[in-house]
């Protein structure tokens, strides 16, 4: 009885106070609130307990930095906690008009600050100490003097790290400073200024920005793979996991100066033919008929949404050229093959000759009938290393972040004799065996799988059909943990309320068990620069727990690999190498003295800059030890490629680097030479 009245003092509050609420909005929240219950793997209630774990990731997602919020909106929000469920089940959307507003009042009350601070001296003294404590601590400001305080110390911060990116010199800022802060102060403040107008203008407006972040808080609730997509966010999805897409060809990013630049040009590419845009040039404007984007003060991420609306098939950009000199030019898009997305076969010269491949993710043809993508690209790959007389193989799906389960399925067939590959579970508890029906195998010969933490979904479903039929050395670190699937359906009938891309079922290996929370645990496990990261799905909110079905499929793995003495002689290796002691010492730092960075820094000069040098010799100690690092392994390409090359020069200076990158990687390295001792092993006995 309390609550209703409660519930109900608040709803007259609201609809007394609030009546900007959007129906569109309604809508969307209504529709996405139905898919989810009729077709998520495990939906939850609707009920308090959702209320207050929503209201938490809403506001997480309005201020992930707890950048602009006080502990008074904090209180204010928290009214809701108790009434979130209510407002879902009873269509009233009103509430979401006291997050646009309070965010819009913070913003413009952040911006009025930042433009006092023009007329302000600013103290360099030390006087103002600046508190480093990790993100999991930051807390929201005690109130609006707090506000003002951090942006003063972000000002100066910004100032001083400014000055010391445009010269390194110590001595030349200090016997300089006045001219050089007052110089730079202008240029910091607009800048800062226009990170704030990104917030107002986004596209959509700020509401949409708000509305979104709850839809998407509802979801993630739900599971942290969840996801609430507008077109434009689909259209993006979908082409980062297709080998072809409609584009303009044209990778954009932010200057120091908060200019939009061409980043990127995509060969093959609108852009690359036309031959007129260049990296590094600024956009001015982008326009599509009656629908001009002028890119002051927009965020990159609004220009690539322009740029990827489906609509926009031509646009005009307005150019800056690095002689100042302004042109338009007029691209239409075209179907270009997604950079990302394809593979090259590489063979590796050692004791005996291996391929390498390297699979950036699961990706796969939309357009085609018979989908055919990423297993398709590998099967031509190794058909071209096999003429090589290979002797083993390299597949490395570090950073993979998965992608289309078909193509780990089509992938997994190629290298097993018949059998099943792995449980499906949907959310009414039935089952479905995915198996591969193709008699034979196209490589028969050891394989070595790298992995890491960042190793997802269709990458794990892979990597484990190999682990349990005995048909490859996994190694690495141990994988991210998703071992869900996800389906992109629409909100409603024609997809103008949006889309959700959401978790319809679990996936288990044929034993039984799963990875997920868990991920594939490598059968040698090799020290990595993100260990003690809390990276893996088991760190996410919300995230599906680990379990296992109560029986196994019949599968006819190889004789066991009896790695023992393998795994010996690799940690063996690894103890000695003094590169994996580097990744080691360097792993300890990056957790220590950045991501649980705890300290207190002086606002002066000096401190700032003893601390941003700190960081840079970090840094600069992984590409100085790289490039000082002499090849570990020889790679070469295959003959099939190196004609290829003879008549691309663009492609050949790729392809250069790629040779380099690849003989220097020490996983690789350590791959090759555990397929050496595993040969040896197995010809001797």
């Amino acid at each position: 009885m309390k609550k209703r009245l409660l519930f109900l003092f608040a709803f007259l509050l609201i609809t007394i106070s609030y009546s900007q609420s959007s129906d569109y909005f309604c809508e969307q929240l209504s529709s996405l609130k139905i898919l989810v219950e009729n077709q998520h793997y495990q939906p939850k209630k609707v009920n308090d307990s959702l209320s207050s774990g929503v209201l938490e990731l809403f506001i997480e997602n309005l201020d992930p930095d707890k950048q602009y919020f006080t502990e008074s909106d904090i209180e204010s929000f928290e009214i809701d906690k108790p009434f979130i469920d209510d407002y879902i089940n009873s269509d009233n959307c009103s509430f979401i008009d006291k997050y646009i507003s309070t965010l819009k009042l913070r913003v413009k009350n952040s911006k009025k600050i930042l433009l006092a601070l023009n007329e302000v001296d600013l103290d360099y003294t030390g006087k103002d100490i600046l508190h480093f404590i990790p993100n999991s601590e930051f807390s929201f400001y005690k109130d609006e003097q707090a506000i003002e305080n951090y942006l003063s110390k972000k000002v100066r911060y910004s100032i001083l790290t400014r000055m010391i990116d445009n010269d390194s010199i110590i001595e030349n800022i200090t016997s300089n400073f006045t001219a050089l802060e007052k110089e730079t102060k202008p240029e910091v403040i607009q800048n800062q200024l226009c990170l704030l107008d990104e917030i107002l203008n986004q596209s959509g407006g700020i509401e949409r920005f708000v509305e979104e972040s709850f839809l998407n808080a509802f979801v993630h609730f739900q599971d942290p793979n969840s996801t609430f997509f507008n077109t434009i966010d689909k259209t993006i999805f979908e082409n980062s996991l297709s080998s072809n897409q409609q584009t303009f060809g044209i990778l954009t990013d932010k200057n120091k100066k908060g200019e939009i630049v061409i980043a990127h040009i995509i060969p093959g590419s609108a852009a690359f033919k036309n031959g007129n845009f260049e990296v590094n040039d600024v956009i001015i404007s982008c326009t599509n008929e009656s629908t001009i984007l002028e890119t002051l003060c927009v965020s990159n991420e609004d220009v690539m949404a322009f740029l990827n609306e489906e609509q926009h098939q031509s646009v005009l950009f307005k150019i800056k050229k690095k002689n100042t000199t302004i042109h338009s030019i007029k691209l239409k898009k075209s179907k270009t093959k997604v950079e990302e997305n394809s593979i090259t076969g590489y063979v590796i010269k050692d004791q005996s000759d291996y391929g390498y491949i390297k699979i950036p993710s699961f990706y796969t043809n939309l357009e085609s009938p018979n989908g055919l993508g990423l297993a398709n690209d590998v099967a031509k790959q190794l058909y071209k290393l096999q003429k090589e007389n290979i002797n083993g193989l390299i597949i490395d799906l570090r950073f993979n972040g998965g992608g289309s389960m078909k193509e780990a399925a089509d992938l997994s067939g190629m290298f097993i004799d018949r059998g099943p590959l792995s449980i499906l579970r949907f959310r009414d508890g039935e089952t479905f065996t995915t198996k591969d029906m193709n008699r034979g195998k196209m490589f028969s010969k050891p394989i070595v799988i790298l992995i890491n933490n960042f190793s997802a979904s269709a990458s794990e479903y892979f990597a484990s059909v190999m682990q349990d039929y005995n048909r490859a050395i996994i190694v690495g670190s141990p994988s991210h943990g998703k071992s869900t699937a996800q389906i992109i359906l629409p909100l409603d009938l024609t997809g103008k309320l949006g889309f959700c891309k959401l978790t319809i079922e679990k996936f288990y290996r044929v034993t039984g068990k799963s990875n997920q929370s868990v991920g594939v645990i490598p059968d040698i496990t090799l020290p990595s620069l993100y260990d003690g990261l809390k990276t893996g799905e088991q760190f996410e909110k919300y995230a599906l727990k680990n379990d296992s079905i109560n029986y196994t499929l019949k599968h006819l793995p190889l004789k066991d690999l009896n790695l023992q003495s393998i795994i010996s002689k690799s940690k063996e290796r690894v103890e000695k190498n003094s590169d994996f002691d580097f990744i080691k010492s360097s792993n300890n730092n990056l957790l220590n003295n950045f991501i649980n960075k705890r300290s207190e820094v002086p606002l002066t000069l000096k401190d700032i800059y003893d601390d941003i040098i700190k960081t840079q010799e970090f840094w600069e100690s992984f590409s100085n030890h790289d490039s000082k690092n002499p090849n570990k392994i020889t790679v070469k390409n295959t003959t099939y490629l190196e004609e290829i090359l003879q008549y691309n020069k663009e492609e050949k200076q790729e392809n250069n680097i790629q040779l380099k990158n690849i003989s220097k990687d020490i996983y690789i390295e350590e791959a090759t030479h555990i397929l050496n001792d595993f040969i040896i092993k197995n010809t001797t006995k």
